[in-house]
């Protein structure tokens, strides 16, 4: 194998074990927990003394408030919600005995105590006070926790002047968003229930009672409105639960104008990714209309089923999240053309697990049937081959970035040059590696990987900043001019 095109920087992102945040614990009510514990733990906060209580509370607010945004409101809404089942109205919890009972049921969450991997890189909302020759860009970082368990969260780093990357330092303490639910197209759910296979009579009423754009609340509306004989059959009920399970998990989050890029973290919030958001692939996505959003595809993990979704914002700040449907909306490592190829949306897939394939979408959530593209072919891409982000547009066609696995299951980046208005068409390949894991690059949480989820162009260079063995991040560049030469010649 040759020597890699790719030049490493000194630039290195590790793991935070110190980057938490508080969320709401039940204990009993854990995975394969049935007994709730809840109710005995809230009697025995209500039959403490208050002096002890105001103690208590104090003890946790000096340990704790530099810790999290907001620490005592959000203390005050755990007991809240535990309160309105188990406290009698007629027992009033004094303040500091409502960050007592708050407090029994928060527990801190290292978001990246596992392993911090697979970064994307976009140019930053933010391009003020830069010097000449300078791009401040938004990575995304996948931030693997407690149980394996994957969140969103993000970085900002500057390119340059020259070949430079610097990671900006990190703020803290780390915020997670505020959900509520978001809105469905009518035909955005009749493409979802078609994957599923759950089309009848009682689908197909609910479809029709809902308005074209609609909420989880208009729903349970409609379902209150059906008729009781469609309810009356023995699969009714499963598959009610299956479109609120549906439309629940479309959802919004958004952060406060007081945080930073680096403090924001997009945490499992739908039924659907409970167990993990994988590897977001975020894209600067410009319209056709000349409105440019950011878009990104990430894998959803429930504990059984993988899915894609699509996340939407238009400033990193305010975000939106959705299922999507269609053939191509398979398996791991879907990402998405930067801009629509005439006029139809494109993205690469790996439906079929094992080979790079191309699928068009009108709307950007329902998938045509995927065409393949790319199949294994060289010895360093024998197991399976797939993305490493969204398509790179340059005058020459456009650049794909893809990871091969190959003996002893080591991944490998190399990349694709394919025709500008017709990517169907392959112009060129790397017969080698870009990037392969060097000495030094060999040992992590999986062995043997290098991995990006997307890299960008600026001042002649294409920079890919990589996840080394599912543990840290590291970064390399190579001259576009370079990379395009090796392609056209192994094309």
């Amino acid at each position: 194998m040759k020597p890699s095109l790719a030049r490493r920087t000194s630039a290195e992102l590790r793991p935070d074990p110190s980057r938490v945040v508080a969320r709401l614990f039940l204990p009993g009510e854990e995975p394969h927990v049935a007994r709730s514990r809840v109710g005995a733990i809230a009697d025995r906060v209500l039959a403490l003394d208050e002096p002890t209580v105001i103690e208590l509370a104090g003890r946790l607010v000096q340990d704790f408030e530099d810790r999290h945004v907001g620490y005592e409101k959000l203390l005050r809404r755990h007991a809240s919600i535990v309160a309105a089942a188990h406290v009698s109205d007629q027992t009033p919890l004094s303040p500091a005995r409502a960050l007592v009972l708050g407090a029994c049921f928060t527990a801190e969450y290292a978001t990246e105590a596992a392993a911090l991997c697979n970064p994307s890189a976009v140019p930053h909302p933010d391009q003020s006070g830069l010097e000449a020759g300078q791009l401040r860009v938004a990575v995304s970082l996948r931030a693997i926790g407690e149980g394996h368990i994957s969140s969103i969260g993000f970085c900002a780093a500057v390119i340059g002047p020259g070949p430079c990357w610097t990671f900006q330092q990190r703020d803290a303490p780390v915020v997670a968003g505020e959900a509520s639910l978001a809105r469905w197209n009518n035909h955005q759910l009749r493409a979802v229930l078609a994957d599923h296979g759950n089309f009848d009579e009682l689908s197909n009423a609910l479809l029709h009672a809902l308005p074209e754009h609609f909420d989880l609340t208009d729903l349970e509306h409609a379902l209150a409105q059906t008729p009781i004989d469609l309810l009356a059959p023995p699969s009714a009920p499963a598959k009610a639960e299956l479109l609120r399970r549906i439309v629940s998990s479309a959802y919004q989050m958004e952060f406060g104008l007081d945080t930073t890029l680096s403090q924001r973290i997009l945490l499992p919030s739908a039924v659907e990714e409970r167990d993990g958001m994988e590897d977001a692939r975020f894209t600067r996505f410009l319209g056709d209309d000349g409105i440019a959003e950011y878009r990104a595809t990430y894998t959803a993990y429930d504990g059984y089923q993988i899915a894609p979704r699509l996340l939407l914002s238009s400033d990193l700040r305010h975000f939106r999240t959705h299922r999507l449907a269609g053939a191509a909306a398979r398996n791991k490592g879907m990402a998405l053309f930067p801009r629509p190829v005439s006029g139809r949306q494109l993205a690469l897939c790996r439906s079929d697990g094992e080979n790079i394939s191309l699928a068009y979408s009108t709307d950007g959530y329902r998938w045509s049937r995927p065409q393949q593209l790319h199949a294994p072919q060289q010895p360093w891409e024998m197991l399976q081959v797939g993305n490493c982000g969204p398509p790179i547009e340059t005058e020459h066609g456009w650049l794909v970035l893809t990871h091969g696995v190959g003996p002893m299951r080591t991944y490998s980046i190399g990349a694709l040059l394919l025709d500008l208005d017709d990517p169907s068409r392959i112009l060129g390949r790397l017969a080698d590696p870009l990037l392969s894991p060097a000495d030094g690059e060999r040992d992590g949480y999986v062995p043997n990987v290098v991995y990006s989820c997307g890299g960008l162009l600026h001042d002649g260079r294409l920079w890919l900043p990589y996840g080394i063995d599912d543990s840290r991040i590291g970064v390399a560049w190579v001259p576009l001019d370079q990379l395009l030469g090796a392609l056209a010649m192994d094309g």
